[in-house]
């Protein structure tokens, strides 16, 4: 009797404490604004692990885009940088389907704009001179997305990220979502 019930306690601890677990994943991401593509950090974890099927947790994410444009005056040329990150945390549910587990999620964070000018072919006159501005914005955003298990440390992911400054109902015109392609590690 202690032979048979033994082996279906290990598993059991070992679904929780798999379900418990960490997560640490890189991505590729996409979208419309300039500029359109950059690269992505995440840390999540779970809670109320005690839940069957349904995973709840939080996460914390970075995003990072970057990209050089030139520009042409009448005496002058210059090149100007544009760096985008943000960062932000969310809450996220999900429910897992065999191997697959599609999630949504809701959360907050603050975006940063850099533009900076540099390598300049002439010399600027003094009232042409380029402006160099960073703004900083609070967004909210929303996401939905779905997780592969390939192999139990390794979750290839696609999501699709909403963010809006504003506090209405989302406009789908806007063009401020994003595509995200990428993969998790789970410890």
């Amino acid at each position: 009797m202690i032979k048979k019930i033994f082996p279906i306690l290990l598993s059991v601890v070992l679904i929780n404490t798999a379900s418990a677990q960490i997560e640490v994943g890189a991505s590729f991401e996409l979208r419309d604004e300039e500029p359109q593509s950059g690269f992505g950090v995440r840390i999540q974890s779970g809670f109320l692990n005690s839940i069957p099927v349904v995973n709840f947790g939080l996460r914390a994410h970075f995003s990072y885009f970057s990209e050089t444009n030139t520009v042409d005056e009448t005496t002058f040329s210059y090149d100007k940088s544009i760096e985008n990150y943000d960062f932000g945390l969310a809450a996220y549910a999900g429910v897992t389907l065999g191997l697959l587990e599609p999630y949504i999620g809701a959360g907050l964070g603050s975006e940063t704009v850099d533009l900076s000018a540099e390598d300049f072919s002439n010399p600027p006159p003094p009232n042409q001179q380029p402006s160099e501005e960073e703004e900083s914005n609070i967004y909210w955003n929303t996401f939905a997305g779905a997780k592969v298990t390939v192999i139990p440390l390794v979750k290839p992911f696609v999501e699709y990220r909403f963010s809006s400054r504003n506090l209405e109902v989302p406009d789908l015109n806007d063009k401020t979502g994003r595509i995200i392609f990428g993969v998790v590690l789970s410890f």
